[in-house]
């Protein structure tokens, strides 16, 4: 099954990261939860800690690149905007060809990254200013292997979305089933 990596900053938006989570781990998908800082309790915006597998520093620097690495967004995307480990694994996954998602301001990671340049995407309009081509009357856009979403109110979508490009379309439908009266 597909593997994936969460990376979760201080100040994570907790819906950005749990809903998501929870789905692809229906679908069947390995996710791997990193806290960004040295332990591995991390603690939400809205004051949610949660429990990370192992802190990010942990990961052994030559492990394979996962099929996806997932940003949440809130105010911890600044902390992972100014990490030079969340770049230099922004830019292994690209080369590798994994999916890259973010939700909400995470998109602006990407942007540091320059990844967006030309391609289809949305975001948070808290980041408008720095990303003036979001498409702001999408939920979820995916350009490619780059999937974004712009808040918490559009989490379960950005999940689903994410369950159908690692997974299979059926599967998505399948669990959206589920989870939807």
């Amino acid at each position: 099954m597909p593997t994936v990596l969460v990376i979760l900053p201080e100040g994570f938006e907790e819906l950005e990261a749990v809903a998501p989570i929870d789905l692809l781990r229906r679908a069947g998908c390995q996710v791997t939860i990193a806290a960004l800082g040295p332990g591995i309790h991390v603690t939400g915006r809205n004051a949610i800690t949660l429990h990370a597998d192992l802190p990010l520093a942990s990961l052994p620097a030559e492990a394979a690149p996962f099929d996806c690495l997932l940003l949440p967004g809130g105010p911890g995307v600044s902390l992972l905007r100014a990490s030079p480990v969340v770049r230099e694994l922004v830019a292994r996954h690209h080369a590798a060809g994994a999916l890259l998602a973010a939700i909400c301001a995470a998109p602006a990671v990407l942007h540091d990254a320059g990844l967006l340049a030309g391609r289809r995407y949305t975001a948070h309009p808290s980041v408008a200013g720095e990303l003036p081509d979001i498409l702001a009357d999408q939920r979820t856009v995916l350009d490619g292997r780059l999937l974004t979403s712009r808040g918490a109110g559009t989490a379960i979508d950005f999940g689903l979305a994410l369950v159908s490009a690692l997974v299979s379309p059926e599967k998505s439908a399948e669990i959206a089933a589920a989870i939807r009266f």
